[in-house]
């Protein structure tokens, strides 16, 4: 399985951006999926995340501003976000893990995502 995440750049704050992550395989549509961020200094958080069955899960610090969503037919994960402020500057990962709220079996290589003030 390989995942390959794009969609970051330099955003103003408040603006928007969705992040898509493309997966190989034929497990796509049976697992789970999350999109995780790290900072400088700081540990990977996780940031969303989507069952198989398609339920949706939000660190409390995207809740309201972040949306997850699949797409099986593509093999395809996106995060959007919106409200972006500058501590949402990250290294964005997307993961994918063959059982609902288990760690990553996979991870895909990361996308920048920088929010300037």
């Amino acid at each position: 399985v390989q995942l390959q995440a794009s969609g970051g750049g330099l955003v103003q704050a408040g603006g928007s951006l969705r992040l898509s992550c493309v997966a190989s395989g034929s497990i796509f549509s049976v697992s789970a999926l999350g999109w995780y961020r790290q900072s400088p200094g700081k540990e990977r958080e996780l940031v969303a995340a989507i069952t198989g069955g398609g339920s949706t899960h939000y660190a409390d610090s995207v809740k309201g501003r972040g949306t997850i969503s699949r797409d099986n037919a593509k093999k395809t994960v996106y995060l959007e976000m919106n409200s972006l402020k500058p501590e949402d500057t990250a290294v964005y990962y997307c993961a994918m893990s063959y059982s609902d709220y288990a760690r990553p079996n996979h991870w895909g290589q990361g996308t920048l995502v920088t929010v300037s003030s």
